[in-house]
């Protein structure tokens, strides 16, 4: 019944559609006639459609959508925690980086090599367009506070790493418990480092005006004073929180039953480590180092060894970069090969770590300046 009354109310609705064009082509022809002009309804149909034609679509725009909005959202605005924001793009990279990435893509980003010359352009100029209606200058002249301001930038250039809040995200630290923003009281350093990002690190460079980092840097004392007033809010690990072991006991573990000291030496690959890494990051790297390259050393069927980074295997082959940095592969069937994986050490001691091993090691390896 209820689709009867729909296909009803849409015959209906049609009926009086027709009746008001008929009308309408009425009025025109009675008009025409008074002027003694020839008017058909094909030419009100003709003169109707260019007055409701819409105005031309922005091709940037439509390349944007074609390519980039399922990612990055309709307006620019990022889908965190997975894609960033495109809004203030031009704060973080030049023209030339954009058309690179655009062609090339980057880690789960695919390239569009497709996207040149007018359409790039087009692209370019939608991407940089009307970044921010909300600049820190803008938001200052309407009588907001340079901390509002920092927050529109922040969203849109340190979200995306740093979380929302600035009290960390999916790549980045919790800026609440810097220590260099906590040291830093004039913002000197912190604009330094905004401006000259962190490459080791994988932080961009900031191209912000003077007022813009001031603003920026505005809003994360803003965070880190709300921080401080809730210290039940933070959702990071500080290194307080990691330096509750008995470092004397964690060097016995070292030199004995953790069988560390075989594979590494405080004075060798360890020293400084604590000056290279702190708090969360120092401890996932003594219980699962990250970027540790594995050796492999294959046996020819003439006899002859040769040995390298592992640089691929499978049940069929196993391949190789060699001291000259050569990439080489053989057929696993046809040579005998041995792999030296110093990571499985590491996790041969998952099952056999006590709590108290853990945070007495790490208390030790904190010692190692």
């Amino acid at each position: 019944m209820k689709l009867q009354g729909f296909y009803a109310l849409s015959k209906l609705k049609g009926i009086r559609a027709a009746l008001s064009i008929t009308a309408a082509v009425a009025v025109v022809s009675v008009a025409a006639a008074t002027l003694g002009t020839s008017v058909t309804a094909a030419d009100h149909a003709e003169r109707q459609s260019k007055t409701d034609s819409p105005a031309p679509k922005d091709p940037g725009a439509e390349s944007y959508s074609k390519h980039c909005a399922i990612c990055h959202g309709d307006q620019r605005e990022g889908n965190l925690p997975g894609f960033p924001p495109l809004l203030g793009i031009s704060h973080r990279m030049p023209n030339e980086k954009i058309i690179e990435l655009t062609h090339t893509g980057k880690g789960r980003m695919p390239g569009f090599p497709g996207v040149k010359d007018s359409e790039m352009n087009a692209l370019l100029h939608f991407l940089t367009s009307g970044e921010s209606a909300q600049t820190a200058a803008g938001v200052a002249a309407s009588g907001a506070t340079l901390s509002n301001a920092g927050a529109a930038l922040f969203q849109q250039n340190c979200a995306f790493c740093h979380g929302r809040d600035a009290m960390g995200g999916e790549t980045g630290p919790d800026l609440t418990q810097s220590k260099l923003v906590r040291k830093d009281r004039t913002g000197e350093e912190t604009a330094k480092v905004i401006h000259e990002g962190r490459p080791d690190n994988k932080m961009p460079a900031f191209n912000f005006s003077e007022q813009e980092t001031r603003s920026v840097i505005a809003f994360i004392r803003e965070r880190e004073a709300e921080a401080v007033a809730h210290p039940g809010g933070r959702r990071g690990v500080s290194v307080e929180d990691l330096q509750t072991g008995d470092a004397a006991a964690g060097k016995r573990y070292f030199e004995g039953a953790g069988g560390c000291a075989k594979c590494h030496s405080p004075s060798g690959d360890l020293a400084g480590i604590a000056s290279r890494h702190e708090g969360l990051e120092l401890e996932e790297q003594m219980l699962y180092p990250s970027n540790v390259k594995n050796h492999v050393t294959v046996t020819l069927p003439s006899g002859e060894k040769v040995s390298g980074i592992l640089a691929y295997r499978d049940e069929f082959t196993v391949a190789m970069r060699d001291a000259s940095g050569v990439y080489r592969s053989w057929p696993a069937s046809r040579v005998r090969y041995q792999v030296d994986a110093p990571v499985e050490a590491h996790v041969d001691l998952f099952p056999k770590y006590t709590d108290d091993d853990i945070h007495n090691l790490m208390a030790y390896l904190q010692t190692l300046h």
